[in-house]
């Protein structure tokens, strides 16, 4: 497997865990049980997962009242997209084994 498979697949699966928790949270709220902390989804979406909250913000309409979330879930994934052009386009070569 080289670095790139590697990379969609771990992009894939936090994607995948940051949508559950949200909707697991989502859950958790309506029941009035055990809460997931913000700051869990946050580093959920910090270390790759941002549009699997997004997009799970979005279909269980939940955390779209708050406004660092509404507003910091995107512009975590803007700046992570700006970063990978970023690398993408700078002179440096990137050796993929």
């Amino acid at each position: 497997m080289n670095a790139i498979t590697l990379i969609i697949i771990y992009l894939v699966a936090i994607n995948f865990i940051s949508f559950i928790m949200m909707g697991l949270d989502k859950y958790k709220a309506k029941k009035r049980a055990w809460r997931i902390p913000e700051s869990t989804l946050f580093v959920l979406a910090l270390i790759g997962g941002s549009v699997g909250s997004i997009a799970g913000m979005h279909l269980f309409h939940h955390k779209t009242r708050h406004w660092y979330f509404l507003y910091g879930m995107p512009a975590i994934l803007i700046i992570q997209i700006l970063i990978v052009i970023a690398l993408a386009t700078s002179p440096i070569e990137f050796l993929v084994m």
